[in-house]
């Protein structure tokens, strides 16, 4: 990242630190840049990092007040659970190691600032992240094909949206190697139980009430959120 890019980062992470001082606690991170139109959106290769509150973890099947939101959405994303700390120098094989599980998830997203922000507000407004939704982590298949999963987003049983990963999205390991090997220049590492997502099937933005599903097939099934409006 250029020297502005890698600044915001150091803010979003001095944002961070007054959070943790306040009583929050670090759930996760979020890789982003890394699929769809938005990729490569800040320059070739650039994958800003955000942080995920553990007080913003629901389960699937969860409801959510969209008050509490405002102005965002739901995308369906990938979710790792890492299984042991990730303190060393890593590449895409060993970092895959350190996983526990694997698990459908939505990220929430918020937008508390312009979307036509400069790059370096984004990143310290820490990439729009509000929360996610995890569905339940299986073992991550031995001859996992990442480019054959097809997500399906659904609304009150009805299809919104399908994304196939092929030529969407970064390789996933790839993306949790680049996001350890980037903590770890601002002191921060992965950690067991951390819960990491790492790019967007499609979105639904602004969503109506009803229960929203992310289907992902074999073997990480489904993964639900119950939308209220006030």
């Amino acid at each position: 990242m250029t020297d502005p890019l890698v600044r915001a980062q150091a803010k979003q992470l001095e944002r961070l630190a007054e959070l943790e001082a306040a009583g929050e606690t670090v759930g996760g991170w979020k890789l982003g840049l890394t699929s769809g139109a938005s990729r490569d959106a800040f320059g070739p290769g650039i994958r800003p990092f955000g942080y995920i509150l553990n007080s913003r973890i629901l389960p699937s099947a969860a409801t959510l007040h969209w008050s509490r939101i405002g102005n965002g959405g739901i995308e369906n994303e990938v979710c790792f659970v890492i299984g042991t700390d990730v303190t060393a120098p890593v590449d895409a094989l060993s970092v895959r190691a350190a996983v526990a599980g694997v698990a459908p998830a939505f990220e929430i997203n918020q937008r508390r600032i312009p979307q036509d922000s400069p790059p370096e507000e984004r990143i310290a407004d820490d990439l729009a992240q509000w929360g996610i939704v995890v569905g339940t982590p299986v073992a991550v298949p031995a001859q996992w094909d990442q480019q054959a999963l097809t997500v399906t987003l659904s609304h009150d049983g009805r299809r919104v949206e399908q994304v196939a990963a092929r030529g969407h999205i970064d390789d996933h390991f790839e993306s949790l190697a680049t996001l350890a090997n980037a903590l770890r220049a601002f002191d921060r590492h992965l950690r067991a139980g951390d819960r990491i997502i790492t790019g967007a099937f499609g979105r639904a933005n602004q969503p109506a009430s009803g229960e929203w599903a992310g289907d992902f097939g074999a073997p990480l099934g489904r993964v639900t959120l119950n939308i209220e409006l006030d």
